[in-house]
């Protein structure tokens, strides 16, 4: 396997982890509005991700660079094609995070409900704006002998796509309300826990005809396979959780999630950008990459740093796994 190859695989595994960890965030996000029923549940649910939430977002700076480093040609033809889409999920990502720090350091009522309006668009936007940009990405889009994208934003809102972003959207949700129902007592765990039922359905439903509508136009047989663990996946964590089994729910549904981006991996390779115009055209493993020697220190560097980072991030979740409820809430000012 060439280091061009080894690197797609990286990136992919970034991409996994990032949704696998994020993905939740982003679930808490929108159940801020969906699930919680007043301000102190609402407290519940962003201090269920209140230790983490900043350290998942590293997924995403290293997939980014990592792009950047190993394939930039793919960068420059991906970030300035879907400049709009991916801007706004940038702000989405920095009103986020600072939503999450200002939220209580007034006690006004105002102030405390206009973050967590913040909270939750700034939730919902980049779920589904993930789904709809993937979507683009393994559709293929309109790149020309240049390699440059020649599309509009428009031509990015298609069907294919907007079903993948409703996707994402669903599954992150899901995905939240499992963590919800993992991390929360009371009251508030079992309502995350039938809610989790009902957006698990509904998730299963769109998932299907997304994995089948990507097999039958760019798949394989690996990606056939990836595409069944995932379908399988997600309905044995649809079942857990009916069952209370909270904490293998919540491993399925990250199953569920880490076999559908590598279904899409599967499904691009060796392109990383197709061309809808001419196939000749496409960014593919081979003339997006970088120097064999640029790819070489990166393998390096990531052999030694990944280890740490993977070792302290454990440890963090380790810290912060007792569950919370509204009786571990201090009394509002």
């Amino acid at each position: 396997m060439e280091l061009h190859d080894v690197w797609f695989v990286l990136i992919a595994v970034l991409w996994i982890g990032y949704f696998f960890l994020e993905g939740f965030d982003f679930g808490i996000g929108v159940l801020t509005k969906l699930l919680a029923r007043d301000r102190a549940e609402k407290r519940v649910l962003i201090n269920t991700i209140g230790p983490v939430w900043d350290g998942n977002e590293v997924w995403l700076l290293t997939a980014g660079g990592a792009t950047f480093a190993a394939f930039p040609e793919w960068y420059a033809t991906l970030f300035s094609g879907f400049y709009l889409p991916l801007l706004i999920i940038l702000v989405c990502l920095i009103v986020r995070g600072v939503a999450f720090e200002y939220r209580a350091k007034r006690p006004e009522e105002n102030w405390q409900r206009n973050w967590e309006q913040a909270i939750f668009w700034t939730s919902l936007i980049p779920a589904f704006l993930w789904g709809v940009a993937f979507g683009n990405i393994v559709g293929g889009v309109k790149i020309d002998a240049e390699m440059e994208y020649v599309g509009t934003f428009w031509d990015l809102l298609n069907p294919y796509a907007l079903l993948g972003g409703l996707v994402t959207l669903t599954l992150f949700t899901f995905h939240g309300a499992v963590f919800a129902s993992l991390k929360t007592v009371g009251d508030i765990r079992v309502r995350a826990r039938a809610l989790a039922l009902k957006l698990g359905l509904v998730t299963a439903v769109l998932a299907l005809a997304f994995l089948i509508w990507t097999q039958v136009d760019t798949g394989d047989s690996w990606s056939l396979g990836a595409m069944l663990v995932a379908f399988v996946a997600l309905v044995g964590a649809i079942g857990a959780i009916k069952v209370g089994r909270e904490g293998w729910s919540f491993a399925l549904s990250g199953v569920t999630i880490a076999a559908a981006v590598a279904m899409l991996f599967l499904a691009l390779f060796p392109d990383v950008m197709p061309s809808s115009l001419n196939p000749e055209w496409s960014l593919t493993v081979t003339n997006a990459s970088s120097s064999p020697y640029t790819l070489k220190i990166m393998t390096w560097c990531a052999a030694i740093a990944t280890p740490l980072v993977l070792l302290y991030q454990s440890w963090t979740y380790w810290v912060f796994r007792k569950r919370i409820g509204t009786q571990h809430i201090a009394d509002a000012h």
